[in-house]
Formats: structure tokens, sequence, C-alpha cells
């Protein structure tokens, strides 16, 4: 079942109840991080746990998996690490509390479930999106991908500036 939004106050659940709703196909934007593009599927497979509380709020439970593609943050390869979302909100209507109203419910009980997993998925990223986990990166010096240059990359040392001085002395 697509969804993006959801009546909340249409499911007509009392004070204690709850529901799942399983395999939502809910909407996903590319990111954008660190000035490059992150690829999503156009739609994942959402599970939705909702339960009213006591007041009239809603505590909310979201969690799906997905791939994101895009280039490694070390060495610019192609990286498609999956990510395992579970984020909950909740919502109190009235409240003073900033923590217990959810941006994602409005005052009408409407739940923007794409603006959420969107949201969701960018808190669950890794701090650095890798091609493999033990990735190398670029050589600093020439560039090259240390992944595949093997173990005898090396480069000869620059001199020590603080001696350039000395290298200037004419001995003869």
């Amino acid at each position: 079942m697509r969804a993006d939004t959801i009546d909340l106050a249409r499911l007509a659940l009392k004070s204690g109840e709850g529901r799942r709703m399983a395999d939502l196909a809910v909407s996903l934007e590319d990111l954008q991080l660190g000035g490059e593009r992150y690829a999503t599927p156009a739609s994942v497979s959402a599970v939705l746990d909702l339960s009213r509380m006591s007041g009239g709020g809603w505590a909310l439970r979201l969690r799906f998996s997905t791939a994101i593609s895009g280039p490694c943050m070390r060495c610019l390869a192609d990286a498609a690490p999956e990510i395992a979302v579970d984020a909950r909100e909740v919502h109190e209507h009235g409240s003073d509390d900033p923590e217990l109203v959810s941006p994602y419910v409005s005052d009408l009980d409407v739940l923007d479930l794409a603006a959420w997993a969107r949201d969701a998925l960018a808190l669950a990223l890794p701090r650095q999106v890798l091609c493999r986990p033990d990735c190398a990166g670029l050589c600093p010096v020439c560039g090259e991908d240390l992944n595949t240059a093997g173990p005898g990359h090396r480069h000869e040392r620059p001199p020590d500036p603080r001696w350039a001085a000395l290298r200037e002395l004419k001995l003869d």
C-alpha cells in the first residue's frame, strides 16, 4: 500500500490501542551529503507501529532498510551501504515541551510519513559513506587509489624546508 501521508484520526484508535501497518510503500528522496548526491530507491517498504496515548497523543515507530548509492568518501569509488532505520516519535497535542510535539504530525492528526522517512534515513547514515569498511582512500601525494596500489606504493620524502638555506651553500 502506498502511503506518504496517513490520516491518524481516521484509524479511530482509543487510548491504549495500537496498530501495526506493514508493507507501506514510502517515498524517499535522494540525499545531498558533503556536496555529493546519494541516490535512494524511489520507495521503500516500511513498517509503522502506532498507538494512541492517554490524553489523545500518539506514539509512533517507523522501521525500514534501504541502500544508498554514491561516491565513497575516501576513494571516490561507488559505494552502496545498506542502512537500517528504526525511528520513534511522540506527539502530544498542545504540549509545551517541544520533545513531545512531532514535526511530522499536523494539528489534524495527519502523519507526513515521507518527510519522517527521509529525515530518519539522514539521521541513520554512518559518519562516512564507504565502499567497504577497510577502504584505504587515495594517496595524498599522487591521488592513486590505495585499495589497488599495493603495499609497495611509496613516495620519496621531500627535503625538510628548514635545511633549504644549507643546500644553497657552495662548498667547493
